[in-house]
């Protein structure tokens, strides 16, 4: 018999996450039955999205919810042998049973890069990335992108995706040093919000002195508000996370008068959309990491039972990288 680990939502999140929201608990997990697999979790991920997609999918006691990239340890589905390694979802746990139904297979990656490439730049984040720049933003070469929490697992991607496409690109971020790293991985320049709360009109202005054309949204409110401001008339924007107010009880007003006299085209999107289209992202960008046009940070978190910790940096911003949880 396997013992499993899993975390379970103890209650509901009310602002910050706090200690006992979640708790682990461990059980025996079953014998296998014809056309399942077990799987062993090796890295798991944290991702802003869980903080309020958990108040709506889940109920109290369920295992919270997540990413993992797993490797099938025992097997009785002959489309899973044992060795065959997998993304799947059965949330933050270390050992789970699946009938194969709803898991994606991964290739052999190029020498040397880590599985865990499979959970961001080559897995979900990634290919939000992909084709929230290439569908939503459509960009041509010599517009200007801004990318708000521009040093994240999302944000840093699009950003170097907006270079390789010949796009002036200027991102947000919540220190020196990660403003230092985005100038280091192509990006034109970049805004230390946290030093510019109060001139960030006058920032962004300094450095897009000929308006934004595109705005990839990852932290909503000020931030969003003041870079519509600072738009070109049809500008687009591709709103993917709103990361600044997901712990907050209220939430800002929307410009509308810039939206309207803009002529701002705004959209929301989820990058399940795509999902058919995965592999077409992953060959592209692992193609780029070969070539050496697309770097990689990844911000590990050693131990299962720390995860709740990884988690809660997401929104301190003491995270750097792409969070992974290496089991």
């Amino acid at each position: 018999m396997v013992v499993q680990k899993r975390f379970v939502l103890v209650k509901h999140f009310d602002g910050m996450p706090k200690e006992g929201d979640l708790k682990i608990v461990e059980e025996k997990l079953p014998a296998l039955k014809n056309g399942e697999i077990l799987l062993e979790a090796k890295y798991l991920t944290v991702d802003p999205y869980m903080r309020p997609y958990s108040a709506r999918a889940l109920k109290e006691g369920d295992t919270m919810m997540g990413e993992q990239m797993a490797s099938v340890t025992e097997s009785k589905n002959p489309n899973f042998p044992v060795g065959t390694n997998v993304v799947c979802s059965p949330g933050w746990c270390t050992h789970s049973i699946s009938d194969g139904k709803g898991i994606r297979k991964l290739p052999s990656l190029p020498k040397g890069l880590p599985y865990s490439l499979s959970l961001g730049t080559l897995g979900m984040t990634g290919m939000t990335a992909y084709f929230g720049v290439k569908e939503i933003l459509n960009p041509k070469a010599g517009e200007t992108l801004f990318v708000s929490g521009a040093a994240g697992a999302v944000g840093a991607v699009v950003g170097q995706f907006g270079k390789i496409l010949g796009c002036r690109v200027i991102g947000s971020a919540g220190s020196e040093e990660k403003v230092k790293y985005l100038k280091e991985i192509g990006f034109d320049d970049a805004i230390n919000y946290k030093t510019t709360t109060d001139n960030l009109d006058k920032k962004i202005k300094e450095l897009c002195p000929k308006g934004i054309d595109m705005y990839f949204d990852n932290v909503g409110g000020v931030m969003t508000n003041t870079v519509m401001m600072n738009m070109n008339d049809y500008g687009r924007i591709a709103m993917c996370g709103a990361i600044s107010g997901y712990n907050a009880k209220t939430q800002p007003t929307i410009p509308h008068v810039p939206i309207v006299s803009k002529q701002l085209k705004i959209e929301g999107f989820l990058v399940w959309r795509w999902m058919t289209r995965y592999p077409e992202g992953i060959k592209q960008f692992s193609q780029y990491i070969d070539e050496g046009k697309l770097k990689y940070k990844e911000h590990v978190t050693n131990g299962f039972e720390n995860m709740f910790k990884a988690f809660c940096e997401l929104f301190t911003g003491s995270n750097f990288g792409k969070a992974i949880i290496k089991v």
